[in-house]
């Protein structure tokens, strides 16, 4: 299904909860706008944390060392990730009035945190040369099983084209996921594909991906469409890019 969501009186907005509000996402996530001088003070027995800046500038700061990071926009190439095991204390401070993107699940591994910067997130451009082109969108992930084996998560970015499609071909996986979207300009708007449901994405909404259900995007002509991808993996079923199953009816356009 789809959310509209809102920000709270203390400007968090709550996504899905591990306890409470759609719980069988297995996560907790929350968007924060922080003022200037704000801090995030995490530091948690039982869950691993990456936070994701979504704009504005901000200081990271974890076992002594401080890490600056701005961002104009979501659209700005810039995917600044600090991700920590459960144990770890950390801050997030804002320098200017900036938003973020908290995710969380339950894990007993620990590992030293880790930091992504542009310079080490994975960039990949699909679509551009299939189907006309209308598949365009560019894809950076954060971490999955390939550079982070231990973490029970996954966090990337989507970056599709005005009017064009993403998530595409159909496809599905048994791990839930969560999308949340945000938009070029304000009243941007597009489709999200959840198994027999078609739901209006508008800037600030979220999908909520059951397991097994087929799913895709569109952005609205017009409108460039961002969206945070988050995935829970399931225990000894983790997700992996070879999870992604393209439904039977949709196989053919693979390699068009």
């Amino acid at each position: 299904m789809l959310e509209y969501l809102k920000y709270d009186e203390n400007n968090v907005k709550t996504v899905c909860e591990m306890d409470g509000f759609h719980a069988d996402m297995g996560m907790n996530i929350w968007v924060r706008i922080l003022a200037p001088g704000q801090k995030i003070e995490i530091c948690s027995d039982t869950l691993e944390t990456a936070v994701l800046l979504l704009a504005g500038r901000v200081r990271f700061c974890w076992d002594g060392r401080i890490e600056d990071c701005a961002r104009e926009n979501p659209f700005d190439l810039k995917p600044w990730t600090l991700h920590v095991s459960r144990g770890t204390a950390f801050t997030v401070e804002a320098v200017d009035e900036s938003r973020v993107i908290i995710e969380q699940t339950d894990n007993d591994k620990t590992w030293e945190p880790r930091f992504y910067t542009p310079e080490n997130c994975l960039y990949q451009e699909f679509g551009k040369g299939q189907w006309g082109g209308a598949g365009h969108r560019v894809v950076s992930t954060m971490f999955d099983p390939d550079n982070e084996p231990d973490s029970n998560m996954v966090l990337g970015e989507v970056f599709t084209k005005a009017g064009k499609w993403s998530s595409y071909p159909p496809h599905h996986h048994p791990q839930p996921e969560v999308y949340y979207y945000e938009f070029d300009k304000p009243q941007g708007f597009g489709a999200c594909f959840n198994g027999d449901d078609v739901y209006k994405t508008a800037n600030g909404s979220a999908c909520y991906i059951e397991p097994g259900k087929s799913h895709q995007q569109a952005a609205a002509p017009g409108y460039e469409m961002y969206y945070v991808w988050m995935i829970r993996h399931l225990p000894g079923d983790p997700w992996y890019k070879t999870t992604r199953i393209v439904d039977d009816e949709h196989k053919w356009l693979v390699n068009q």
